[in-house]
């Protein structure tokens, strides 16, 4: 059992250790859509 419990460990560790070297390096794409959005002088302080 403990050796069991050993490798399941080991197989967690390396998993999350995947997801973030994974996502460390994603290339993730900017977004490509342009937002314009008007803002009352209102909002603002005088």
């Amino acid at each position: 059992m403990p050796r069991l419990s050993l490798y399941l460990v080991v197989l967690i560790v390396l998993v999350v250790g995947g997801g973030a070297i994974f996502l460390a390096t994603w290339n993730i794409p900017a977004p490509s859509t342009h937002v314009e959005q008007v803002i009352s002088n209102d909002r603002f302080p005088k």
